[in-house]
């Protein structure tokens, strides 16, 4: 099951420019912004900054990584503003946002959006009477990627992976790319990647120590991820 494309590589939770200039030259794909309630949380202005000093970094294929937000239950007024502020590729959906939530956000702003979405231990039916990846279906043409996350999220553990090619099938169906974050680091990662092939991952305190980014985790978990020997 391995991916016809190199998987993408997302770094969560970044918030300090130190971090992203350790990171220069890594193939890291995206980076991410939180700006909900989190001990990683930033400013708009911050992320703003942030970016800045990403875009003089070259990590995937010699180019900058893109940025994505990540939000939890936003209005449109604050995503307007955020946005005004950071010009974020990518808005990232982590509460209980609707599929027509996320198409007007695609619409009105012109980003890519993301949703994240629980995956139970079980995979019981959600909040919307949908269990496992048919919930999927309602995302076709709101969203262009999934991102399953172990539920409750922030817990430090993984979720069933023999769910992944369930998921990762009708994600490819309905034009979705599948990303996978919840419990990985580099010891783990690699397995994930040559047993279930998602298209994407995506980590945050899985390389950190000490609650602060390690460049030399970063760098171990982006090697196992491209199978860069």
């Amino acid at each position: 099951m391995k991916s016809p494309d190199a998987p993408l590589v997302k770094i969560c939770g970044i918030r300090d420019a130190a971090t992203l200039l350790a990171m220069d030259g890594l193939p890291v794909d995206y980076i991410g912004f939180v700006f909900a309630e989190s001990r990683r949380r930033v400013t708009p202005a911050q992320a703003a900054e942030l970016l800045a000093a990403a875009r003089q970094t070259r990590m995937s294929g010699g180019l900058p990584p893109r940025a994505v937000g990540v939000f939890v239950d936003p209005t449109m007024e604050t995503l307007a503003d955020t946005l005004g502020t950071v010009p974020l590729d990518a808005v990232q959906l982590h509460g209980k946002e609707t599929p027509d939530f996320a198409r007007e956000v695609r619409d009105r702003f012109g980003v890519e959006v993301w949703r994240a979405l629980p995956v139970a231990e079980a995979d019981e039916a959600g909040e919307d009477g949908c269990a496992g990846p048919s919930r999927l279906a309602a995302y076709r043409g709101a969203a262009s990627a999934i991102l399953l996350d172990t539920a409750g999220g922030g817990t430090g553990r993984t979720f069933r992976w023999d769910m992944i090619p369930a998921y990762r099938a009708q994600a490819e169906a309905l034009g979705l790319r599948l990303f996978v974050a919840g419990g990985l680091h580099p010891g783990n990662v690699g397995e994930l990647m040559e047993a279930y092939a998602p298209h994407g991952v995506d980590i945050s305190s899985g390389v950190e120590t000490d609650g602060t980014k390690d460049p030399a985790k970063i760098a171990a978990f982006t090697e196992r991820v491209k199978r860069q020997p």
